[in-house]
């Protein structure tokens, strides 16, 4: 089995599958609480006879379980998930930050007509292929998703480094669809990235949530305090595009923001286990320098705890535009052959002020759409990292926004003070 975080929680960065679980069913109750009436037992026991008859290809007990544990879960988010022991193989690899495909976050569309793309991975075969957060998947080579469960469509976009796949995506400033061609590589996550700004100002960035972001996140920071000969005096922490990953990296990184005490987040649920609240317990790591947080469409759960607590703290500033809005969160079960589990939503996690994110995402303090840097074709290509960060329209703002408390009268004007 794949290691499950101290406190059980999850938030998935990399949906892989959409699943479900049969679990017991019971005879109904006089009262109204029944789970399953004897009627719809009848139901189920007589639809699966009738497959196992008269179904055109012959199909196995097991198979036909599995897919109804899978289609029970398909129905009630796209999060709820039944792992077989290929996914759960799979979830392991993707918190473990290496795997193959095409390097995209996403999950089902509401009516199931498209997969959702919530972000591409940084220095990945679809980021530089130019997909975006928001893109909606219509067609993978030439066939439609809508009749694709999310695990089928994730499968199809993986496969052999060197091989390519056609994406038709949809994009809402676009007139109409239009196709994107991929090479599939092997897909390596650096979830943490650091660069001296300028004297004094640091910017760290945290492309997903992994079992080892809290740790490379304070060696990076450490590493940077350390190369300076100023001290440090404001942080630019980008969480654009992140699409979250595990609850307790979340709960890490904020941690070394924020006082002893202070809280970080809380979730509820209908179980006395899902009912949490989580606070800081180290002190602040950073020594109390400000900090601008970037966020987008693209940052998602995880992410969302991590902005949305260091706000509601005072510890930082938002900037960018609005979150994705994903705040459920996902507790691994193992069932009981040991070979299978179900990734269930078991709460909702609410801000230290109380609000709830999902299906809202957070507003940012400022609100600063990003600006595609112009290039010039007689521009040397082989720039610096810090020169293509400073390039970086949001990230200049972030970093004017430290130094002297306001945006430019060129910027937009704060959202909220």
């Amino acid at each position: 089995m794949p290691k499950i975080p101290p406190s059980g929680l999850l938030i998935p960065a990399l949906l892989l599958v959409v699943a479900g679980i049969l679990g017991h069913a019971v005879i109904a109750k006089p009262d109204s609480q029944a789970s399953v009436s004897l009627q719809e037992l009848r139901n189920f026991s007589e639809a699966f006879a009738l497959i196992k008859r008269q179904y055109v290809d012959e199909v196995d007990d097991s198979t036909l379980m599995r897919n109804a544990m899978r289609g029970m879960a398909s129905k009630l988010d796209p999060y709820t998930t039944y792992l077989d022991r290929e996914e759960l193989d799979d979830w392991e690899v993707t918190t473990s930050g290496e795997f193959g495909g095409l390097g995209i976050v996403v999950t089902k569309d509401k009516d199931d007509s498209a997969v959702k793309v919530v972000s591409p991975i940084d220095d990945t075969p679809a980021q530089r292929a130019g997909i975006l957060s928001g893109d909606m998947i219509l067609e993978l080579d030439g066939e439609p998703v809508h009749d694709l469960t999310l695990h089928d469509a994730v499968q199809i976009m993986r496969g052999k480094p060197g091989t390519t796949i056609t994406l038709t995506v949809s994009r809402e400033d676009a007139e109409e669809p239009f196709e994107v061609e991929i090479t599939r590589a092997i897909i390596k996550v650096q979830s943490v990235r650091g660069q001296a700004l300028e004297p004094g100002y640091a910017y760290l960035r945290i492309s997903n949530f992994q079992l080892r972001t809290s740790a490379d996140f304070m060696d990076h920071l450490e590493q940077l305090q350390d190369e300076s000969d100023h001290e440090l005096q404001g942080i630019v922490l980008d969480l654009r595009n992140n699409p979250g990953g595990l609850f307790t990296a979340a709960i890490e990184i904020s941690d070394a923001f924020l006082s002893h005490k202070q809280l970080i987040v809380s979730t509820r649920g209908r179980t006395e286990k899902s009912n949490v609240q989580e606070h800081a317990g180290s002190g602040d790591q950073t020594g109390g320098v400000p900090v601008v947080v970037l966020i987008n469409g693209g940052s998602a759960s995880a992410s969302e705890i991590v902005a949305g607590a260091l706000r509601d703290n005072g510890r930082a500033k938002l900037l960018g535009t609005r979150t994705f809005g994903k705040g459920s969160v996902q507790t691994l079960v193992p069932l009981n052959n040991q070979n299978a589990a179900l990734k269930l939503t078991t709460a909702r996690y609410y801000t230290p002020s109380g609000q709830t994110i999902h299906e809202k995402g957070i507003e940012p303090d400022y609100e600063v759409e990003f600006v595609v840097p112009k290039k010039d074709e007689s521009e040397d290509s082989n720039q610096s990292i810090k020169e293509t960060i400073l390039e970086d329209n949001q990230v200049q703002a972030a970093l004017e926004l430290l130094k002297y408390g306001k945006l430019r009268q060129s910027q937009q004007e704060a959202r909220s003070q």
